[in-house]
């Protein structure tokens, strides 16, 4: 058996994180992808914690067996290389500020006039066309624009000490994804026309399409004193027999899940008690209530025991984890939930498996991290060009190797330099006093 994309082939031009998410779920079910690496490299080689040779983990994690070819598209020769790349393609990704390709002649119509079976995916913040387009996006950005940022703010209010934007690059993560639906729809459609096209994403229109709680905000609905009961709620942090950090996935003071909480504790008598009887005397009265809720579950021996109480009553829990911590369980094991790559400097990236299991497909193990530009020559190779073309190709700057560890390398040297001057002037110092 094979994975269920084998035989397909993507040029990825994308880098960082959105384009790089879709090329490797393309590639996590076996498609074959060659990314495109500019001259200066993409942006995550330089990732902290920084490895010298350009492959950070979180390179390695969105790029991780993908081949690799760094080009200067200035030059003509790199330009003959892209488009021989893409004539044969049957996925292009990329991420730019819209635009940015068609001087080069990598914009869709350009290449579709080449390849008519293409599918050519742009990701970007507000659309390729419209008043926003040539605004920069990055996550942060995209989801305070998008109202996730706003949601945030209101849904913690005065619990956070200063504002503040999500720790994760929901924005970026989710239009990759959406991306890749999309892919795999044109790909569908392709089959019965014969025809590629041209998919524009944008992370703006993706967070408000994730975002379950948009009908509250566009229809102005006011649900009062009950928070919702779907979705990331007022969930309450609980500590266990054993001292394990947990949260509730419903609400205590919603009126509705207020009674289940009441029902898995055995206590109709909370209903009643004047300090809980509305929603809003349970907000209130928070503290009091949990503390209630807190004393019962260390009533019990164990977590086993907690979570079967709160599960007859249909309540949800989850033990605060670290990645760690759920990585080493023994679910992760079961699933095969993390794989390990090289870093290609003798040690290894552990990294998160595959989010799927089919049972009539076997996924591709997941590759080596390429260095910049490691398969210049061999690719060229394969796209029909001689070792003296290639070499010419390498002379004039066509084709790039592994600058992005030359600039590693560079910085690392000055530093270094600096940490030696700074050191000498504070022994000085040290002497003069």
């Amino acid at each position: 058996m094979s994975g269920p994309l084998e035989g397909l082939r993507v040029v990825d031009f994308s880098r960082v994180l959105a384009g790089p998410f879709c090329g490797r779920t393309l590639q996590d079910l076996g498609a074959t992808v060659i990314k495109i690496e500019p001259p200066r490299g993409d942006v995550s080689r330089l990732a902290a914690p920084i490895n010298a040779n350009g492959i950070t983990g979180y390179y390695a994690q969105q790029n991780a067996g993908k081949r690799n070819i760094s080009i200067d598209l200035n030059k003509p020769g790199a330009r003959e290389i892209a488009h021989r790349l893409c004539d044969q393609a049957d996925i292009l990704v990329e991420n730019f500020r819209p635009g940015t390709l068609s001087p080069f002649g990598f914009d869709y119509a350009s290449l579709r006039a080449r390849n008519p079976r293409l599918i050519y995916v742009s990701i970007s913040g507000y659309g390729q066309g419209g008043p926003w387009r040539g605004r920069m996006a990055y996550a942060p950005t995209v989801q305070a624009e998008a109202g996730f940022t706003h949601h945030l703010l209101r849904h913690f209010g005065d619990n956070l000490k200063a504002p503040q934007t999500d720790a994760l690059s929901h924005a970026d993560v989710y239009a990759g994804m959406q991306a890749t639906i999309a892919v795999l729809a044109a790909l569908q459609q392709r089959a019965r026309t014969g025809e590629g096209q041209h998919i524009d994403v944008a992370m703006a229109a993706t967070l408000m399409a994730i975002n379950e709680h948009a009908h509250m905000d566009l229809n102005g609905l006011d649900p009062g004193d009950d928070p919702a009961i779907l979705g990331a709620t007022d969930g309450s942090f609980f500590t266990g027999p054993n001292g394990e950090r947990f949260l509730t996935a419903i609400s205590l003071v919603n009126a509705i899940t207020f009674n289940w909480f009441a029902a898995a504790m055995r206590r109709p008598d909370l209903l009643d008690e004047p300090r809980f009887r509305t929603s809003a005397l349970r907000r209130a009265n928070l503290a009091q209530l949990q503390d209630v809720v807190q004393k019962w579950i260390w009533s019990f021996p164990d977590m086993a025991t907690v979570d079967a109480q709160f599960d007859e009553a249909k309540i949800a829990i989850g033990e605060v984890r670290s990645m760690e911590h759920l990585a080493d369980s023994e679910w992760a094991g079961y699933w095969e939930a993390t794989c390990r790559v090289p870093d290609r400097q003798g040690g290894e990236y552990r990294l998160p498996g595959r989010p799927w299991k089919f049972s009539g497909s076997d996924l591709p193990p997941m590759g080596a991290p390429s260095l910049q530009g490691e398969q210049n020559v061999e690719i060229c190779r394969e796209l029909g060009f001689t070792d003296a073309e290639i070499e010419g190709m390498q002379q004039d700057g066509s084709l790039v190797g592994n600058f992005t560890a030359q600039m590693i390398a560079m910085v690392m040297a000055e530093n270094a330099r600096k940490q030696a001057r700074w050191a000498a002037a504070n022994e000085q110092d040290g002497e003069g006093a």
